[in-house]
Parts: structure tokens; C-alpha cells; sequence
């Protein structure tokens, strides 16, 4: 706000200068022309009555000749003060009109008004830098758990995308170079409600830029990057960013999963996916040989899974000397019949549509289908946007960078743990798994499981911690008992739990819980509620414990106490 003051008044310096001196000189000759009051006598006007006179002059208001008619050297003098004045609020006026136009004080105006919004921001927020798809995507995700955000892009066009949704909680947002550092500064990064900075721009150098701002303006906040280039990767993992979504590299593991053990990346995908989404089959990719096109990052990751797995793989590649590919690479988008013929389409299982253009994608999956109607297709989809025309083109398996880092970082925001309930289950077998699915099977309906987590402390769970204050235990079976009685319990499972530096994978419903422990809940979104009632109510945790109602509020308590203790007497 002072630099869009001092801005007025750099601008406005010399209108209203000459707008002052010509008040100054109109009011100082009203004081010295003589006039004759209304008995005949020399009369002055003083300086008050000179000003309030110039005063509504100036805005031809026109109240008279005050306090006594004016002499013909007073009208003179009036006279040529009227055109002074005026065109002197001509002047003025123009000079506020072509203020207001100029985008430098329009963008000081903004920036004010971006910053008084973020200090009003009272709740935890996190700092999204880079609204693109990516960003738009997680900033919707979060809202609809309850997290405010703001937003920061060079581009105002995405940034006007923000008026178009209806989002729950308002995101203040600036379009602005990221990085920076007063930027960042305006949006709060070293603000104490900052829970967060992810920086999701497009720009492996400008996320870099980013990280090393923030951690230097703010050393304990944590902060997430999008990175696609593994010396990028090293260089911001070597300064201490705690985390890094790469998502070629998300997706190259996923894929992996889904060779080694189909139901771990069922698990993974349920457990990740957005929520709302509908459950998934698994997914067996064949073995044997692949046609891979595009030879880029993404290609490349996906080359050493499939090699990994047993595969042979057949690259197809515009431009070989560019992306480094292999001798034996056929030159060609893949997207002419020809160039897929020369990769022996008809002998392959599968192929991977991995070129950084949709419309080369959805045309090398429409052709190869024609030609091996049975194959396994995997297609890259780069741009949100195109999300109806993937849907329907029939690839078994969609890679959106998009979804896949909005996913990985809010499963790290929402539910740390559930990255570590992942990591953890991935050297279980396929029975386990089967069984375990099975379980969120049986809580949920046709939509994926809501993922939540509890800790056990004086805000979160006010009733639980209050009773093992009081010397009493409660275990995860009493409190996933159902107190509305719909169901024999709770339509949830606790998936993990941690407790110090222990961690518990599919903790028994015998553990009882102890204070500050960490449990991670799946199930139906109604089971959330009502487990949430359960911990924060005393009567609702009694009656999941015993069965029985508590009396609730003091009264009721103190006639419970005094009648039980009369019957005892008698």
C-alpha cells in the first residue's frame, strides 16, 4: 500500500501543484481586491471567506457573490479565476483518468490488494506456485478437504480460472513472476501460517529458483517440486527440499507394480485415486514384446521397466539424434501405419503412445488398434483439456502427468501416510493384498475408499485423550464400533499406525491407543463422521466402549450419581 501511495503522488505531483497554486492565487487576489460592504464602506474580504468562495467557484457550484455583491474589480477577478480553476481540474481530472489506465499503478493496486487478502487468510495455507493443470487440479483437491491455498502465475489467463470454479474457500492469487523473492514475500512464504510451498511451474529451473528462495526466506517451511530432469532432482534433494514428484518416475514405479504384483497397484491406485472416483479392475499387462514411441524422459522410464520386467521393446522415434535412442530405433512418429508395420505391430502385446503431443497420442493409438486390435495400449495424455478424447480412444492405461502429481503431492498434504503405508506393503505378496482388498471392498460402495488420519491428542480427539488421562484404555475396536447401530461397526479399516518409531501395518482392533499416536483410516465418507463424533464426545466414546448411554452434561450426571448412590443405600 505505501508504494501505490507513493505512486499517486509521483504521478499526481505536478496537477496538483499547479491545482494548489491556483487556489492559492485566486483566494490571495479575493483578499486584496477592495469591495464595498452593504453601508457604502471599503470592505477586504478575509482569507476564509476568500477560500470558501474559490472553493465552490472552482467546482462552478455557484452559491453568489458572498457575503456582499461584488465590485467590478472583484468580477474581473473572479472571472479570470472560474477559467483557471476549471481548466486547472481538467488537468487534474486527466491526469487521475490516465493514472488509473497505466498498467504500473493497476498492477501496484492488485499486488495490494493480493497481499491485504493473504493477511486476512487466518487458517494454514499452502503456496501453489504455478497454476497450470497441475496446479488448478490440486488446488481443487485441497479446497475439498478443507485446505486454503494461495496461487501465484506469470499467465493472469489461468489464473482467471479461479472466478469460473466454485470452490468452497476463497484462494488469493497474483499473477507474477514466482520467482521473486518479494513475490514470494507478498504471498506469504515466510508467513506462519505457510504450511507449505510447492512449486508446480513447467520449469525444472524455475522450480529450482523457487525451492532455493524459500528455503532461504523460510528454513523450516516445507516444500514440494515438480522436477522431470534427474541432475534438477540432485541439485534440489542437495539443499534439503523435502519432497520431489517426478511423474515419469511415479508412473515408471506404478507400471512396474502393475508387471510384478497386479494387486499392490490395484491397492496404490484405490488408496491414490481422486476422491469421488470410481473403483478400478486390475490391470495384467502381457509380456513379451512392446512398441515404445517417443523417446523422451518419459519414454525412457518406461523402457527400463519394461526391460526389467522381462520385455523385449521396439523404439519408435522421430528424432533419434535428439533424444539419444538406440541404433536400432525406427525413425518415425508412429503415427502412419507404415512406421508401425516396421515395428511388427501385428506380433507385439503391447505399445506405449509416450510422444509430448496429444494428437500424435490419440493417432498412433487409433491406428495401432486398427492393425492389433488385442494389444495392451498405454497412452501419455499431456494437456487436462484432452481428458474426453482419451476417455473414449480405449488405452487401458492413461498417464497424465497432471493427475499423477496433483496425487502424489496431496496424498503427502492430506494423509502423510499414506506414502508410508505404500512403501511399506510393497514387499507383501499377491494373497495379502487380495485379501486386504477385499476388506475395502466390503466398507465401500462403487467409489474408491476415503483415506483420513487421526492423531490422538487434545484437539483432534478431545474424548479419547481425556480418558487415558484419566487412567482408563480404549482400542481401535471400540472406537470404530457403530453408536447409530446401522452397522456392527464402522464401514472404515485402520490401515496403519504410528507410534514413536514404531510403525504398525494393519494394526489388530485389540491395540490399544496411546496418546500422540498416528492412525490412517480408509473406508466409506460417512464412517469419517461418525468415527470423528465418536472421539470428540464423551457419552458417544462411553457408549462405543459399553454400550450403554452416558448421561451427557452435568445435571444429568449429578442426578445419575445422587439416585444411583440413594438405591445403594437403601
Amino acid at each position: 500500500m505505501p508504494h501505490t501511495f507513493f505512486l499517486v503522488l509521483r504521478r499526481l505531483r505536478r496537477p496538483l501543484i499547479i491545482l494548489i497554486s491556483v487556489y492559492a492565487v485566486s483566494t490571495l487576489g479575493l483578499t486584496l481586491i477592495p469591495g464595498i460592504d452593504g453601508e457604502g464602506q471599503p470592505w477586504k474580504m478575509d482569507f476564509f471567506h476568500a477560500f470558501y468562495f474559490v472553493s465552490f467557484m472552482g467546482s462552478t457550484i455557484g452559491f453568489g457573490e458572498i457575503p456582499y455583491p461584488f465590485t467590478d474589480g472583484q468580477r474581473l477577478w473572479t472571472l479570470a479565476s472560474i477559467y483557471t480553476t476549471v481548466t486547472a481540474w481538467l488537468y487534474a481530472i486527466g491526469s487521475m483518468i490516465s493514472l488509473l489506465q497505466q498498467p504500473a499503478f493497476q498492477t501496484a493496486l492488485t499486488r495490494g490488494s493480493f497481499v491485504r487478502e493473504v493477511r486476512r487468510v487466518r487458517q494454514p495455507f499452502y503456496l501453489i506456485c504455478g497454476f497450470g493443470d497441475t496446479g488448478q487440479a490440486l488446488v481443487e483437491a485441497l479446497n475439498d478437504y478443507g485446505h486454503r491455498c494461495v496461487a501465484l502465475d506469470i499467465d493472469q489467463n489461468r489464473l482467471n480460472i479461479l472466478e469460473l470454479q466454485n470452490l468452497p474457500n476463497s484462494v488469493p492469487s497474483l499473477c507474477a513472476d514466482t520467482q521473486n523473492p518479494e513475490v514470494l514475500i507478498d504471498a506469504g512464504v515466510n508467513n506462519k501460517r505457510c504450511n507449505g510451498l510447492i512449486a508446480l511451474t513447467n520449469d525444472d529451473s524455475v522450480n529450482l529458483k523457487i525451492a532455493i528462495t524459500g528455503k532461504l526466506l523460510n528454513q523450516n517451511l516445507s516444500i514440494t517440486c515438480r522436477v522431470e530432469d534427474d541432475d534438477m532432482a540432485a541439485n534440489m534433494d542437495s539443499f534439503g527440499t523435502d519432497h520431489l514428484v517426478n511423474p515419469y518416475k511415479l508412473f515408471s514405479d506404478q507400471l512396474s507394480q502393475a508387471f510384478d504384483s497386479p494387486s499392490i497397484h490395484l491397492l496404490s491406485r484405490w488408496l491414490t485415486a481422486a476422491p469421488g472416483a470410481a473403483l478400478s479392475d486390475p490391470l495384467f499387462p502381457p509380456k513379451g514384446r512392446w512398441l515404445l514411441c517417443g523417446y523422451g524422459r518419459f519414454g525412457k522410464a518406461l523402457e527400463q521397466v519394461l526391460l526389467q520386467a522381462g520385455n523385449q521393446v521396439t523404439i519408435i522415434e522421430a528424432d533419434p539424434e535428439l533424444t539419444k535412442a538406440p541404433e536400432s530405433t525406427i525413425v518415425g512418429r508412429g503415427t502412419e501405419a507404415s512406421t508401425l508395420e516396421a515395428g511388427a505391430i501385428r506380433s507385439a502385446v503391447g505399445l506405449i503412445a509416450g510422444t509430448d503431443h496429444d494428437a500424435n497420442n490419440l493417432s498412433i493409438i487409433m491406428t495401432a488398434k486398427m492393425l492389433n486390435p488385442d494389444l495392451f495400449i498405454i497412452g501419455r495424455q499431456n494437456q487436462s483439456t484432452h481428458k474426453p478424447l482419451f476417455s473414449t480412444v480405449g488405452a487401458d492405461i492413461i498417464a497424465n502427468p497432471t493427475q499423477i502429481i496433483a496425487h502424489e503431492i496431496l496424498s503427502r498434504v492430506v494423509t502423510p501416510l499414506t506414502s508410508e503405508f505404500l512403501r511399506r506393503v510393497r514387499n507383501h505378496d499377491h494373497t495379502w493384498a487380495s485379501r486386504l482388498i477385499s476388506r475395502i471392498a466390503g466398507v465401500v460402495s462403487d467409489e474408491v475408499p476415503h483415506i483420513w488420519q487421526v492423531r490422538i491428542n487434545r484437539l483432534d480427539t478431545p474424548a479419547v485423550r481425556a480418558l487415558l488421562r484419566s487412567g482408563g484404555t480404549v482400542t481401535l475396536r471400540e472406537i470404530l464400533e457403530d453408536t447409530t447401530h446401522l452397522y456392527p461397526t464402522l464401514r472404515c479399516l485402520p490401515l496403519l499406525l504410528k507410534r514413536g518409531d514404531e510403525w504398525m501395518v494393519l494394526p489388530e482392533l485389540t491395540t490399544a491407543l496411546q496418546p500422540h499416536d498416528r492412525v490412517l483410516f480408509c473406508g466409506h465418507p460417512s464412517a469419517r463422521h461418525q468415527l470423528q463424533n465418536t472421539l470428540d464426545h464423551d457419552s458417544l466414546l462411553h457408549l462405543a466402549r459399553t454400550g450403554k448411554s452416558a448421561p451427557d452434561g452435568a445435571l444429568w450426571r449429578w442426578m445419575v450419581e445422587h439416585f444411583t448412590g440413594r438405591k445403594q443405600q437403601s
